[in-house]
């Protein structure tokens, strides 16, 4: 029928899956069957998730796994991932794997800013504005002391607060915009509080500011809100080595791969195409261990791909070269991240997670996070200028196919003896199943 419902929100979890069952499916017990499967036996643990956002009906479950060998820093990490991505987690190890007997990887953080602003409309000379905000600029940074005392003890706060005058781009429009040290947390709920803040202070002071006519008095806020793009919340993540220690057995002429893995970068860095699908091998790393963490990849996704724009063309994050018969592969990326708050002490499976880490700082984090996106990329450039990406990827997929076409174990043992020596196909495999079926 797929009709309109009244007020949703306000009926039971139970009311809600009968109302969908009924609406949207065939077979109605089937789908509310299939729906409380996924609900934690335990009730608290239940409630928990089902609090994490609105209009619940049930768990929605990603494969949780581990990518070990990771030497960062001189330490050897085992990262958690989560993702439903075929050979991501597999490349992640064997990048892990191979970097830690050529000295590993080095991160280095080079900054932690973070941004928020506060949009607003002034109708009035622009001086005029620049001299009131010189004025009242202690009273703004007073007004959010209340916010930002416990953030202080911490080391963290308010930077720096400046007025820019944006009215060349859109008339009447001006930011003050602020920059934030937010420690160990993300530090959205925290800036975003800063800057709501702010805003009434500024209206509030406008108001009784005396070289204001009438009408600039009447500021307009637009909007509060943290930026996701953080240009200087930056991490640095790099591997090198002599090109002639990049040999093993799928690299028999050490020079000419490195050759061809700068070559694949420097296409990366000037074309566009390349570029998107050079860095979405990058997030499929960066974003597994986010989720993982309990952090939020929309953002620093956003962030990430802005920081790729910088320069006027969507461009590679990562870069490499061979100098003086060393390798080097580096990328530097803006993230975001925290290791308080939010999900990561109310989740169970993000403070596991945190735990394998050996519970990181925010920086620490920052760096793991930096050298699984690189790792990532790393594996992805070695096969696609060796063997090319499918041989690897289609045997970790081979699993999906079978599950999909529901093997038996007899089946599955005759077609992964079949396929140790031939390519895997989604219509080989298929075509084989129907000749066993037969």
């Amino acid at each position: 029928m797929n009709n309109a419902v009244a007020g949703f929100s306000k009926l039971s979890k139970e009311e809600k899956i009968q109302w969908l069952s009924e609406e949207y499916f065939s077979n109605p017990s089937e789908a509310v069957t299939t729906l409380k499967q996924y609900w934690n036996t335990d009730e608290k643990l239940q409630q928990l998730h089902d609090e994490f956002i609105e209009n619940t009906i049930t768990n929605f479950y990603l494969p949780m796994g581990i990518a070990p060998n990771f030497l960062i820093n001189g330490k050897y990490h085992s990262v958690p991932m989560v993702i439903e991505e075929s050979s991501v987690v597999a490349a992640a190890a064997k990048s892990a794997k191979f970097w830690s007997t050529r000295g590993g990887f080095k991160a280095t953080v080079l900054n932690t800013e973070k941004i928020g602003q506060v949009h607003f409309l002034f109708q009035g000379d622009g001086e005029k504005l620049q001299a009131f905000f010189n004025a009242v600029k202690p009273v703004l940074l007073d007004s959010t002391e209340s916010i930002t005392k416990n953030m202080q003890k911490r080391g963290g706060g308010i930077v720096s607060l400046t007025l820019r005058d944006k009215t060349a781009e859109l008339t009447n429009y001006y930011q003050l915009h602020v920059t934030f040290e937010t420690k160990d947390s993300m530090g959205a709920n925290f800036i975003n509080s800063c800057l709501e803040q702010l805003a009434k202070t500024l209206k509030e002071e406008a108001q009784q500011y005396d070289g204001f006519s009438e009408t600039e008095k009447d500021i307009t806020v637009v909007m509060s809100i943290l930026s996701n793009y953080v240009p200087n919340c930056i991490v640095r993540a790099e591997v090198s080595c002599k090109v002639e220690d990049l040999a093993e057995k799928k690299i028999e002429n050490p020079q000419e791969f490195a050759e061809k893995f700068v070559q694949a970068v420097r296409i990366a860095e000037i074309e566009p195409f390349r570029a998107v699908t050079h860095n979405k091998g990058i997030m499929n790393g960066i974003d597994a261990v986010i989720l993982a963490t309990g952090n939020d990849f929309r953002a620093v996704e956003a962030g990430v791909h802005a920081y790729a724009s910088r320069n006027g063309q969507y461009s590679s994050l990562s870069h490499a070269k061979i100098e003086n018969g060393i390798f080097t592969f580096w990328m530097e990326v803006p993230l975001a991240l925290g290791t308080v708050g939010g999900l990561t002490s109310l989740h169970p499976l993000v403070k596991m997670a945190l735990e394998i880490l050996g519970k990181p700082s925010a920086q620490e984090l920052m760096q793991i996070v930096a050298v699984t996106g690189l790792a990532q990329n790393f594996a992805a450039l070695r096969s696609l200028t060796t063997t090319g990406i499918q041989e690897g990827h289609m045997k970790m997929h081979l699993n999906n196919i079978l599950n999909q076409y529901q093997a038996t174990a007899e089946e599955r043992k005759v077609i992964a003896t079949h396929f140790q020596n031939s390519t895997v196909t989604h219509a080989s495999v298929v075509e084989l199943i129907e000749r066993l079926r037969k």
